[in-house]
């Protein structure tokens, strides 16, 4: 018993201070502690101190009792205080009917006075080990909810155009649904802020919405990240974990940069989605998972289309309903609103004086293509409200002179100065300078795909992101 895995706390309740001493004797290997009481009460002052593993509790207390009503009320009191508790029933021989009463009211499982020793210590620890499971799932979705917060931290999702009201319309109308989304659009451009109104405006809002950046996800990782893995699957597996898709369970899973999966590790998906379940790695039981999906790529749609790259019944799996984020450039009105959205944001938060933009500089940054989108455009409003010197904005400010902005009045944007080579940023030997032309060459080279410009430059698609933050890119 002593090298079988050792459980937190056990709480025995029974009046029979016989009964108390024989159990704590057997069960006294298997638990860190066993605290044993007659009373009642005295258990809900000890679950208080610390939430046991399991919880025996006698069905009637009081001479000459059989119905079991104690029980029962005492049973109803702990589920109240932990809704997870894990509770086993002590009944008398041939009290069947209070057992089977019971586990509808929420108990786990029961055992008959007197009981087999045998079958006391198989019925705890596997009240145990649901207890662990239980308390494992709550700690994956608390790590799933707090890794995958929102990215764009105040970024909201805004704008008047045409173009943002047909996004918003396809949003009201898909959130109550149970459809599957796909998300298309540009790197900046708000995928997961709609993603997280999806949710925000489904009949799911109350559990979890888990995000999974599968661009920043190893092949070799793929299937423990989304399925979960039992203890010893692989080398670092040092205990059971759940995935992603369990971690969502009830819930919404977003998944971004889904035109990045290797086309091998598709069917796995595919699989899991259809049958609404999952293996983990190195288990052989399914785990049914109860998922609503939400789907993002930057990828177009056409390029999914081809069967060589994304397989199509995947791609009719995931895009029910389809909503395509225009980039900035193609809703021009909406910058300005964006950019005094942003420069009022970081003015309270630096605690700058607020700054006019003069006519001249809103006409620039209509005027600018934003390659970056939203996101971009964000960064360069906080670079502004940091650097800029007292009174108001100027072009500058906003790191638009070193690339020609299209005029008002032009009809066809103004050409992209080429991205510095390679030899001249060897050059320039200011590793700053070099290091921020390597950047723009790598984002431009790639129509700025952040996971293909990060697999170039040799970084993580968030080590790429914080150095587009460091240069104001």
């Amino acid at each position: 018993m002593s090298q079988t895995k050792r459980f937190g706390r056990c709480i025995i309740i029974d009046d029979d201070p016989d009964i108390l001493m024989s159990a704590r004797l057997l069960l006294r290997d298997m638990f860190r502690e066993v605290i044993t009481v007659q009373a009642p009460e005295s258990a809900m002052t000890a679950m208080e101190e610390e939430r046991p593993d399991v919880i025996l509790l006698d069905a009637n207390f009081g001479r000459g009792a059989t119905n079991a009503a104690e029980g029962f009320h005492w049973l109803s009191e702990i589920l109240k205080r932990d809704p997870d508790a894990v509770v086993v029933m002590i009944t008398a021989h041939a009290g069947i009917s209070v057992a089977v009463e019971a586990m509808k009211r929420g108990a786990t499982d029961f055992v008959s006075k007197p009981w087999s020793n045998e079958r006391l210590l198989a019925t705890v620890r596997t009240a145990a080990t649901l207890r662990t499971s239980r308390v494992e799932v709550v700690t994956e979705r608390k790590r799933a909810a707090a890794v995958t917060a929102p990215t764009g931290g105040e970024t909201p999702l805004l704008g008047q155009s045409p173009a943002m009201a047909r996004v918003y319309s396809l949003i009201e109308r898909a959130a109550p649904t149970e459809a599957n989304v796909l998300i298309l659009g540009e790197n900046g451009t708000g995928k997961e802020l709609v993603a997280r109104a999806l949710h925000a405006g489904s009949r799911r809002a109350d559990n979890v919405l888990v995000s999974v950046d599968l661009g920043a996800v190893a092949e070799s990782l793929f299937e423990s990240e989304l399925f979960g893995h039992m203890k010893g699957a692989f080398t670092d597996a040092k205990g059971d974990r759940i995935g992603r898709m369990q971690a969502a369970d009830g819930g919404t899973l977003f998944l971004d940069e889904i035109g990045n999966v290797p086309l091998h590790l598709q069917p796995k998906l595919l699989t899991a989605l259809e049958q609404r379940q999952v293996v983990p790695v190195g288990g052989n039981k399914p785990v049914g998972i109860d998922v609503r999906v939400i789907a993002a790529t930057n990828v177009s749609f056409d390029q999914l289309a081809d069967e060589s790259r994304f397989r199509q019944d995947l791609l009719f799996r995931l895009n029910t309903v389809e909503i395509e984020l225009p980039p900035l450039r193609e809703r021009r009105e909406d910058i300005l609103l964006l950019v005094e959205h942003f420069v009022g944001l970081y003015a309270r938060k630096y605690g700058k004086e607020p700054r006019e933009i003069p006519p001249p500089v809103a006409d620039a940054l209509v005027s600018y293509d934003w390659p970056g989108n939203v996101r971009g455009l964000r960064h360069a409003a906080e670079r502004a409200v940091i650097l800029a010197d007292a009174g108001a904005f100027t072009v500058d400010d906003f790191s638009l002179s070193r690339v020609a902005a299209r005029t008002p009045t032009a009809s066809a944007p103004a050409p992209v100065p080429a991205a510095p080579t390679v030899a001249a940023a060897r050059d320039d030997l200011n590793l700053e300078r070099a290091e921020k032309q390597m950047v723009e060459q790598a984002l431009k080279k790639h129509s700025y795909n952040i996971s293909l410009a990060a697999a170039e430059l040799g970084l993580t698609r968030a080590s790429l992101y914080r150095r587009m933050e460091k240069h104001g890119l």
